[in-house]
């Protein structure tokens, strides 16, 4: 089937691939497919693709929201540091929401009883509201995933090079490929194929998720955002599921390259190296998380603060875990739309405009 980039918002193209998918798939055998990225699980809601390709094809939400996978321990060491004089929590406004493990707890609360949080819209405006304040301390939270480490290393990296003392990072930063090995070889996993962060593999290139057919025989598309791409993506991963002929393809050709972003990566590995981490629902993974190399200290939030996150208990009731895993749609958690909405979140996947409740919750795509 040709594809063109003048096709991504073509009503007849998107028909004539639903025809295709639903071709190769049987609703006695649905086909089980990953997302993992926030962005997709969004997109896919907003354009009802659930439901349009169910039920030869069961579209999941995995841990690809970089807010929804940091730990409840993690927010209350980030909490516990909130409270100290001196100290200026700098931070995307996601996060600013999240609950630690006694709910309602959040930045939010905390900067409306008194303490010092920033929201900002990108690394360096923490790095300059240090600069400005050279008596005040500036800790930026580093959240996310390869698309935004490399704007947290560049951000270190001004800091050292003006000797802002002052300003500092934790980092929270996660790597999808051990993530995606611990999920694949957990007891419940169950998915037939990926699609692929398309952001992600512009740093990384698309390379990055070769592993995944070649090692687990799963077949994984790189994949962009708009409704066309993900139904292209679907197509091809549910052929190659009935060709029995796993294999790595590339969709998103209009951004991502096989080699990535060179000069992004060669940044984060000036700065980062691989650490031990926790994920919310994954636990912890060795190398799956990012931490400041020791050149680099004075920059270290954790080791200049004695950063130390509290317990992994969530919150009772609250299945963001297993939803974050793709064992649990949002709805089948007991708390949704109940105790648990955008206007008074319980966990994390209520409370980021990337996560699969909220994208549920919004779009009623459940």
């Amino acid at each position: 089937m040709p594809f063109r980039e003048k096709d991504f918002r073509a009503p007849d193209h998107a028909e004539a691939l639903v025809r295709a998918i639903r071709e190769k798939t049987s609703p006695d055998k649905p086909v089980r497919l990953m997302e993992i990225c926030g962005t997709h699980t969004m997109a896919i809601a907003r354009a009802g693709l659930r439901s349009l390709l169910a039920p030869g094809v069961q579209l999941l939400s995995g841990p690809g929201c970089p807010v929804c996978v940091t730990p409840a321990g993690a927010i209350d060491g980030i909490l516990q540091l909130s409270s100290h004089p001196g100290v200026t929590i700098a931070s995307y406004g996601d996060l600013l929401r999240v609950p630690g493990t006694a709910r309602g707890d959040t930045l939010l609360r905390r900067r409306a009883m008194g303490a010092s949080v920033l929201t900002v819209y990108s690394p360096m405006d923490a790095v300059e509201a240090a600069a400005q304040n050279p008596g005040q301390e500036y800790v930026f939270l580093g959240v996310g995933f390869e698309t935004t480490t490399p704007g947290t290393a560049a951000c270190v990296l001004e800091a050292a090079q003006r000797g802002l003392n002052n300003f500092s990072v934790l980092s929270l930063l996660k790597r999808t490929e051990p993530a995606l090995r611990a999920l694949i070889c957990a007891p419940d996993f169950r998915v037939d194929g990926f699609l692929c962060p398309g952001h992600v593999a512009a740093i990384t290139g698309a390379e990055a998720f070769a592993f995944l057919p070649e090692e687990y025989h799963l077949p994984a598309v790189v994949s962009g955002f708009e409704a066309g791409d993900i139904l292209y993506s679907v197509w091809r991963l549910v052929s190659m599921l009935a060709e029995n002929r796993p294999a790595l393809e590339n969709e998103y050709t209009r951004l991502v390259r096989a080699e990535g972003n060179p000069a992004a990566r060669t940044a984060v590995e000036q700065v980062f190296e691989p650490a031990s981490g926790c994920w919310r629902g994954l636990g912890e993974i060795p190398d799956s998380c990012l931490a400041l190399k020791p050149e680099y200290v004075p920059w270290d939030a954790a080791r200049k603060f004695g950063f130390v996150p509290g317990s992994e208990t969530d919150l009772s009731g609250c299945r963001c875990g297993d939803v974050i895993r793709g064992v649990c749609a949002p709805a089948h958690c007991p708390l949704f739309g109940k105790v648990c909405t955008p206007a008074d979140p319980v966990g994390p996947c209520m409370v980021s405009s990337e996560g699969a409740c909220a994208a549920a919750y919004k779009y009623q795509a459940i």
